[in-house]
């Protein structure tokens, strides 16, 4: 298959829709610890391609986070390579940096076919050799258009997991960033049969005991900082291990800080290990992006995400400096 270059205002589903077209073997990667737009947007290509005789798989180096195994397809994500991986095409979903791709990073970046990446993140890199990047709510929001572009039709169990990643990246049609496109393809997903009340439950609502009580420490952590327009919430490894919980459990802490009257940008610290915090940011109206950015993260204006090292009270200015420049 040859290889095309496509530039920055060439691409579209369209040229996406040929490559999976031509395509006999195909690889889907998404990012390191992958949430539910990741899974969604992949898995659901996954499933067309198969349903037009295709051979295809998905691979991410962890496996999908036990919130997310509320459809069967959650259990067929690989985290190593196949023996036998003759893929004609690969394709990154929902993906903004090739250093994102973790463990598969190497094999995409040396593949010596047609590479493919789509994403809505505004952070994007353009590391493949074919990007369709469009800043929107989700990547499974851009996904119908690509399948409609190559003839492969939204099946009830694809549009359960487009819904899925449409949902989680959205906060429940709760972002800013939500569009009349946004709520237009969730139309086209419903009539196409997605259960959104139950996905909806699953994802926002549904906890378990241990969670809840991990989501209590978490609240007793909030701090304010820039005259109460900036909030922390902090969750330790100490969290984790006394309420019998991980780190996928941390799934929408971050929003609740923004509910409250004052707090124009919400950041969740969760504690990797010590000396070093995984940071998530979200805002009102704020750049959040370039706060990520600045420490070599990145994502939406509104949802970003960075990694620090350092001393957790170091952490935290650094972060709240950064923060000060875009209030």
């Amino acid at each position: 298959m040859k290889v095309k270059t496509i530039k920055m205002n060439e691409m579209t589903a369209n040229e996406i829709a040929k490559q999976l077209k031509a395509a006999r073997s195909v690889a889907v990667f998404c990012h390191v610890r992958p949430d539910g737009d990741a899974l969604g947007s992949g898995l659901a290509l996954v499933g067309a391609l198969r349903g037009a005789g295709k051979s295809a798989c998905m691979l991410c180096e962890d496996p999908a986070p036990d919130r997310l195994r509320i459809f069967p397809a959650m259990s067929e994500v690989l985290t190593v390579l196949p023996k036998d991986c003759a893929f004609d095409l690969l394709v990154s979903v929902d993906c903004a940096d090739i250093a994102r791709l973790g463990t598969f990073a190497g094999f995409f970046e040396k593949f010596r076919g047609v590479s493919v990446n789509i994403d809505h993140h505004i952070s994007n890199s353009r590391f493949a050799k074919i990007n369709y990047v469009r800043e929107c709510t989700a990547t499974c929001e851009m996904m119908p258009e690509i399948l409609k572009a190559a003839d492969m039709p939204v099946t009830k169990d694809t549009a359960d997991l487009l819904a899925l990643g449409l949902l989680t990246d959205s906060g429940n049609f709760s972002h800013r960033d939500v569009t009349a496109d946004t709520f237009a393809v969730a139309s086209l997903l419903r009539a196409a049969g997605a259960d959104f009340s139950y996905i909806g439950y699953e994802m926002f609502s549904r906890q378990t005991k241990n969670r809840a009580l991990l989501y209590a420490r978490a609240l007793a952590s909030m701090r304010f900082c820039l005259g109460d327009r900036l909030a922390f919430i902090t969750v330790t490894q100490k969290d984790l291990a006394e309420t019998d919980t991980d780190k996928s459990h941390t799934e929408g802490f971050v929003d609740f800080a923004l509910t409250i009257e004052g707090v124009e940008v919400s950041v969740a610290v969760l504690e990797v290990k010590r000396g070093q915090y995984k940071i998530s940011l979200r805002s009102k109206r704020a750049n959040v992006n370039a706060v990520a950015s600045e420490f070599g993260g990145g994502g939406h204006v509104l949802a970003s995400g960075c990694m620090l090292f350092g001393e957790y009270e170091e952490v935290i200015d650094r972060l709240s400096y950064a923060v000060s420049k875009q209030l």
